[in-house]
């Protein structure tokens, strides 16, 4: 078998904030709460495990997610309908841009922990 990235955990402030908010962002559902982990599954199998820790203790960390065209313009418009503050760089010297990098299109935001989340229509270097 190759190797694959089967899950991460994301430390939050509060676990269900986190996972909400991103699966909301996303169109994605939260999974089953497990321990102290709220699982958010993406479509290559791969799942963020959302734990809450103090404030304090988080260290913030960026989540990049290959979606497609259509899955963007459904991601932006949910970002732009919830007032979510987004960037086309990952410094936030272009607020309310996206930008098209690698012949796509790509915006950076944060999550209720601080964590910088991205989406791109297609992957670093493919263009």
């Amino acid at each position: 078998m190759a190797v694959q990235l089967n899950h991460t955990i994301v430390q939050a402030r509060d676990n269900r904030e986190s996972a909400a908010f991103l699966a909301a962002v996303l169109g994605l559902e939260v999974g089953t709460a497990w321990g102290p982990f709220v699982p958010l599954a993406t479509d290559n199998g791969v799942t963020l495990d959302f734990v809450s820790v103090p404030a304090e203790s988080i260290a913030p960390q960026h989540y990049a997610f290959l979606v497609s065209d259509e899955e963007f313009d459904a991601a932006f418009a949910r970002i732009e309908a919830d007032g979510i503050g987004y960037y086309a760089d990952p410094q936030l010297k272009l607020p309310g841009e996206i930008n098209h990098h690698h012949g796509g299109r790509g915006l950076y935001f944060f999550d209720p922990a601080g964590h910088g989340m991205e989406i791109i229509t297609r992957p670093y270097g493919s263009h």
